[in-house]
């Protein structure tokens, strides 16, 4: 950051992580620093994709990477909200109950396939994701700081499955589909990969006390009121959209706003740009708008009219 020479040496650590990670996830980079946004925004992401393309292990290396805790839930139909959050229990030495955490109390969460799940035990999660604490039994528990929350549904599989509703994917700051690598890095891969876990080879590249320094670093970057009008152009304009039935919220706004402060931070900049929002305003207004009836194509009908917008919006000088 141009104005802050405390914080170079953790932006150039986050480089060092990108690279880091890089080794275990081959070939995504872009996604590695997606999370990173997401990380330091606040947020929380939804990888969409189908198994085995390495989604357990970015969220494992991620982890490692930035010395945080790590846990993954594989969510099931018969998963409960206790489950996920913790139960009381009754200690019969002290007479009272006792409260035994549940594995939400780590930093990094990767729930896996999280639309095979209940809705209750759904809500029990999105509910953490968004206020970073949990209540049982009418006591409240405060969640680790940072907690951030890696989901992940396979958009290919319906039997069985509990769709989000869009109040509930309206939580994601942002949404990836990480696809399967290119032919020469997965030649790659297949040529120097024993039977070794590629996680093994991750060490921490960041202290705790710098981490939370760049998170608490994101909200200094300044925006400018020219950009602050272009980002609510291009939210209104979703909600005029013919193609679209739903248009994007005042929170998806809000999302977008810190996700771009944080891109900027990451980039080394102090300010935010036009490229940053246009570069996050699909990764983070997608999975928030749904298509007009009439307008078929699914997601990727979603996106032709997200980037027709992007296309017609005027960008500021």
């Amino acid at each position: 950051m141009t104005n802050n020479l405390q914080l170079r040496l953790p932006l150039q650590r986050l480089e060092d992580l990108v690279s880091t990670v890089g080794q275990a996830v081959r070939g995504k980079e872009e996604a590695i620093r997606l999370c990173l946004v997401g990380l330091l925004a606040g947020g929380h992401i939804l990888l969409e994709d189908v198994p085995g393309t390495g989604k357990t292990t970015l969220a494992r290396a991620l982890a490692k990477a930035l010395g945080l805790d790590f846990q993954r839930i594989q969510f099931t139909s018969d998963l409960l909200p206790s489950d996920v959050l913790g139960v009381s229990i009754w200690d019969n030495q002290e007479s009272t109950f006792r409260f035994t955490r549940g594995p939400v109390f780590h930093n990094i969460l990767l729930a896996d396939e999280l639309n095979r799940t209940s809705p209750r035990t759904q809500s029990a999660l999105l509910e953490a994701m968004s206020e970073k604490s949990i209540s049982v039994d009418g006591e409240r528990h405060e969640l680790p700081q940072p907690f951030f929350v890696i989901a992940t549904q396979n958009p290919m599989e319906f039997e069985g499955t509990y769709p989000l509703p869009e109040s509930q994917l309206d939580r994601f700051m942002l949404r990836l589909s990480l696809g399967h690598p290119e032919r020469e890095i997965a030649k790659e891969v297949l040529q120097g990969r024993g039977l070794s876990d590629p996680v093994d080879a991750v060490q921490p590249c960041i202290t705790g006390a710098e981490l939370d320094e760049l998170i608490q670093a994101v909200a200094e970057v300044h925006y400018d009121d020219d950009l602050l009008d272009y980002l609510l152009d291009l939210i209104e304009e979703t909600r005029r959209h013919p193609h679209l039935a739903l248009g994007a919220s005042t929170r998806a706004a809000l999302g977008l706003h810190r996700a771009t402060q944080a891109n900027a931070l990451i980039n080394n900049r102090d300010f935010v740009t036009p490229d940053d929002i246009k570069s996050l305003f699909i990764p983070c207004i997608a999975h928030r708008v749904l298509p007009s009836p009439a307008y078929e194509g699914g997601m990727h009908g979603t996106t032709g009219a997200l980037e027709n917008i992007l296309s017609e919006v005027e960008v500021p000088q």
